[in-house]
Protein backbone atom coordinates (compact mmCIF):
# COMPACT_ATOMS: atom_id res chain seq x y z
CA UNK A 1 0.00 0.00 0.00
CA UNK A 2 1.18 3.91 -0.25
CA UNK A 3 2.12 5.92 2.17
CA UNK A 4 -1.09 7.99 2.29
CA UNK A 5 -3.28 4.88 2.65
CA UNK A 6 -0.68 3.90 5.84
CA UNK A 7 -0.99 7.42 7.36
CA UNK A 8 -5.02 7.43 6.96
CA UNK A 9 -5.13 3.61 8.33
CA UNK A 10 -2.63 4.60 11.41
CA UNK A 11 -4.64 7.39 11.86
CA UNK A 12 -8.10 5.30 12.01
CA UNK A 13 -6.49 3.11 14.29
CA UNK A 14 -6.02 5.85 16.86
CA UNK A 15 -9.81 7.05 17.06
CA UNK A 16 -11.95 6.94 19.80
CA UNK A 17 -14.31 5.30 17.38
CA UNK A 18 -11.70 2.21 16.40
CA UNK A 19 -11.43 1.46 20.54
CA UNK A 20 -15.15 1.33 20.39
CA UNK A 21 -15.82 -1.20 17.74
CA UNK A 22 -12.96 -3.27 19.07
CA UNK A 23 -14.40 -3.13 22.52
CA UNK A 24 -17.48 -4.41 21.03
CA UNK A 25 -15.98 -6.89 18.83
CA UNK A 26 -14.19 -8.31 21.91
CA UNK A 27 -17.42 -8.67 23.70
CA UNK A 28 -18.94 -10.32 20.87
CA UNK A 29 -16.35 -12.73 20.76
CA UNK A 30 -15.86 -13.40 24.73
CA UNK A 31 -19.87 -14.30 24.21
CA UNK A 32 -19.19 -16.81 21.67
CA UNK A 33 -16.48 -18.48 23.63
CA UNK A 34 -18.98 -18.33 27.24
CA UNK A 35 -21.69 -19.84 25.13
CA UNK A 36 -19.58 -22.94 23.99
CA UNK A 37 -17.92 -23.56 26.95
CA UNK A 38 -21.02 -23.78 28.74
CA UNK A 39 -22.62 -26.15 26.10
CA UNK A 40 -19.18 -28.38 26.40
CA UNK A 41 -19.75 -28.28 30.23
CA UNK A 42 -17.27 -25.90 30.90
CA UNK A 43 -14.17 -28.15 30.29
CA UNK A 44 -11.17 -26.72 29.92
CA UNK A 45 -9.43 -26.64 26.34
CA UNK A 46 -6.69 -28.74 25.63
CA UNK A 47 -3.43 -27.80 25.25
CA UNK A 48 -2.20 -27.23 22.07
CA UNK A 49 1.62 -26.83 20.90
CA UNK A 50 2.30 -23.85 18.70
CA UNK A 51 5.68 -24.80 17.74
CA UNK A 52 7.72 -28.14 18.04
CA UNK A 53 11.80 -27.48 18.37
CA UNK A 54 13.44 -30.87 16.35
CA UNK A 55 17.13 -31.70 16.84
CA UNK A 56 19.75 -30.41 14.56
CA UNK A 57 19.74 -31.95 10.92
CA UNK A 58 16.14 -33.63 11.25
CA UNK A 59 14.36 -32.99 9.38
CA UNK A 60 10.14 -31.96 9.24
CA UNK A 61 7.71 -34.96 8.20
CA UNK A 62 4.19 -35.61 9.18
CA UNK A 63 5.22 -37.82 12.31
CA UNK A 64 7.12 -34.38 13.66
CA UNK A 65 3.71 -32.36 13.31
Amino acid sequence: MDTDFERAFSDFLDRREYDEAESALFAIVRSAFVASWQAAGGAPLPPQKVFRLLPRGQAMDKENL
